[in-house]
Parts: structure tokens; sequence; C-alpha cells
């Protein structure tokens, strides 16, 4: 009897742990999925996530599995995962979607991962959203959106289609669009907003011409090419010039060659004709992002160093301790990690960051200045927050010991 009765409570416990969460439908096909859905009068909750993303893992792994998540979804969805990528170790069942989850994902034109479409009970797509939430609760909240029909991103859509542009309304399309990931409407409504503005230099104009630019023949990017200083004054210094330098390094670099090998000549050429202000710090700035991508350090301590003394006294902390860290792992050049330690100093002179100050530690301890980098690391840790502090007492461990800090 005493076994029967821990059977028993083994059972129910398992039982429960798996019902706390949310239920995902692992053995039924898309046809299943939308008659089950249809007889139960419930939403569909699709996750379209790919076996690479971290972040679609982070949410199968920490968000579904809460009970605060598997309350909500399990009362008012049919939830279905469906894999986007295909892998050698893929069952009968992740196979058996293939046909319909590739075709729902061109469909729906789904780029990133993990992104979640919900349909209602009928099978017309209500609602869209993207990414990890840090908490079941912003799970919760922005899943409750597929089920208001004024917060339902394709109904919404519904409505900017049929007509409805008036300026409010066209703002918002844009904000929902792009929470969507759905760029090409988003841009689209985005230079449909700017146009009923009578003046782009307001500081809200600006915020969303800031978020909305993604290429040059986006209605901002002229302005912002145009009025840098203009722009900065409200915004912040050098905003304009980061956008436009990022959108013409995307457009006639990245987008021309791919990772293959650029013919700088002709970038130069190309660059120098359309943007002659920008040419020579967008190919500067291009050059170390290739090299940097491509794993071809030497190249890159060229290029870094090149471009950190043209235009280095630009660089924000978090750049400066960026290119420091990437010299100090990964250059062997002496010389060169020595400017990147100056680079790292800069980095938290104005603050007391304890991460910047860590790289400056692993920089003088890779000079061979033991001592002042042991030193450093200790005001690293002192100033760190509890949980860190121990990763920093294993980098001064290395340091007494004389071992690499560095791959």
């Amino acid at each position: 009897m005493k076994k029967l009765i821990l059977l028993f409570f083994v059972i129910h416990t398992f039982i429960y742990a798996k019902e706390k969460g949310v239920h995902f439908e692992h053995n039924l096909s898309w046809t299943e999925i939308k008659a089950k859905a249809k007889g139960e009068n419930k939403f569909i909750f699709i996750d379209f996530f790919t076996t690479w993303c971290g972040p679609c893992r982070y949410m199968s792994s920490t968000i579904f599995p809460t009970e605060e998540a598997g309350n909500f979804m399990n009362d008012k969805f049919i939830c279905v995962k469906v894999q986007l990528d295909t892998t050698d170790n893929d069952n009968v069942q992740v196979k058996s979607w293939y046909k319909d989850g590739h075709e729902l994902a061109r469909t729906y034109k789904i780029r990133a991962y993990p992104t979640y479409i919900i349909f209602d009970a009928n099978t017309n797509a209500v609602h869209r959203f993207v990414g990890s939430t840090q908490t079941a609760q912003e799970f919760v909240e922005k899943a409750k959106n597929a089920l208001n029909p004024e917060t339902q991103y394709y109904s919404l859509l519904k409505q900017y289609k049929e007509g409805k542009k008036d300026s409010a309304f066209l703002h918002r399309m844009a904000d929902v669009a792009m929470d969507a990931y759905d760029l090409e409407n988003a841009q689209v409504v985005a230079n449909e907003y700017l146009a009923t503005q009578q003046n782009l230099f307001t500081k809200n104009n600006l915020e969303f011409i800031r978020c909305f630019t993604q290429s040059s023949s986006d209605t901002g990017f002229t302005l912002l090419l145009n009025n840098s200083k203009k722009i900065d004054a409200i915004l912040g210094e050098n905003v304009a010039e980061d956008i436009v330098q990022r959108i013409i390094i995307n457009e006639e670099v990245y987008a021309k060659y791919k990772m293959e090998k650029p013919d700088w000549n002709a970038i130069i050429t190309d660059i120098t004709k359309k943007y002659p202000s920008q040419a020579d710090e967008a190919i500067s700035k291009a050059k170390v992002f290739y090299y940097r991508q491509t794993n071809d350090w030497n190249n890159f301590q060229t290029a870094i160093v090149d471009y950190m003394k043209k235009y280095g006294a630009k660089a924000t902390p978090y750049q400066l301790n960026d290119y420091a860290w990437t010299v100090f792992q990964n250059c062997e050049d002496m010389t060169c990690v020595s400017e990147a330690l100056e680079w790292s100093k800069r980095s938290f002179k104005d603050n007391n960051e304890p991460g910047f100050m860590d790289t400056y530690a692993n920089i003088l301890y890779k000079l061979g200045k033991k001592d002042e980098a042991i030193m450093w690391e200790t005001k690293a840790r002192d100033l760190a927050n509890e949980g860190d502090k121990k990763g920093y007492e294993e980098v001064i461990e290395k340091m007494k010991k004389g071992e690499k800090t560095w791959n």
C-alpha cells in the first residue's frame, strides 16, 4: 500500500509539473491543429524557432515552463512549436511539419527567431510578436494583445490597408510593425507618417527617424546626411553621423561583397563619389568591421589603429572598451596592444565600470605589467556586483600564477 501511495504521489507530481507550463501539441499536424482550435473555439499560438537560436532556447527552458505562462496560454490557445531549420537529428514529428512550416514562414515573411504568429479559431492570422522576454509576466502581456482587436497586429494592418491613415494611426502602425519585425510594412508606413509632418526637427520626429532609417532610400537618410549638427544638438553627439555611416557601410560594402574579399579601390571610388564628406571615415570603419568579421587579425591591427588615430576621439566608452578588448584577445603586435591600452584607459575615465577596468588590467598583463594589472583587476573586483566577483578573482589568480588570461 505504501508503494502504491508513493507511486500515485510520483505520478501526480509528474503530471502537475508537466501541466504547469505551456502545453505544446507535439503529435498533431497543421490540419489537426486547425480542427482542434475550431472545435474548442481557441486561438492558435505558433512558436517559430530554430535549433541554433539562443533566445528560442531561453524561452523553451525558462519562460514557457512557468506556471504563470501556462495558466494563461493553456486556457486560451492551442500551442504548437514549428522548427524552421533542418538538421540530421530531426525526428518524425519535426519532419512532418517541414512543408507546412516553411510555407507559413514564407507567407508571413518570418526572418527573426523566435517569431510568434497567432491565429483565431477560424485560422485567420490576427497577431504576431518576436523575440524573448525576461519574465513570464512580460510574455503574457505580449500574448494578451492577440485577444484584443485594438492591439492585434494583423487587425491594425487591415485597417491601414483599408485606408486608415491619419497621422497618429500611421505613427502607431509603424511602431507596431517594427515590434512585429514586419520590416517591409514598417518602412512604408514610417515614410507615410513622415510625409504628414510639417516639422521633422522635433525631438519626437527625430527619435522616430532614428528608429526607422534603415537604408539610403528612407526619408530620414537625406535629412540625417545633410543636417547632422542640427540633429545632434537635439538627439546627442554623433547620432546622425553614426546612422548614416552604418547605412553607407551596409549598402556599399556588405551588401555588395557579402563575406567575399572586397575591392577596396572600387569601394573608395564609389563611396567618394556618392558621399564625399563621409567617405574617408566610412571606408576606415568598414575595414575595421570587415577584418574583424573575417578574423583577419593582421589586417585588423593596421585598420583599427588607423581608424582610432583619425576618429577615436569620437568613440564612446563602450566602443573604446570593445575595440580594446578585441585587440587584447586577438592581436599579437605589442605596438597595437599598447595603443589599445590608451583606448581602454579612456573608457572608464569618467565612470567606474568594472568591466572596462578589467579590460585595462588584462591589457596591462599582456604587456608584462603584472603588478599593475593585478592592482587594477582587484579594483574592478571590488566594484563588481557580488555575483560577478568570482570571475574577477579567477583572473587575479591566473595573473598571480603567470597564466594566460586570453584565448
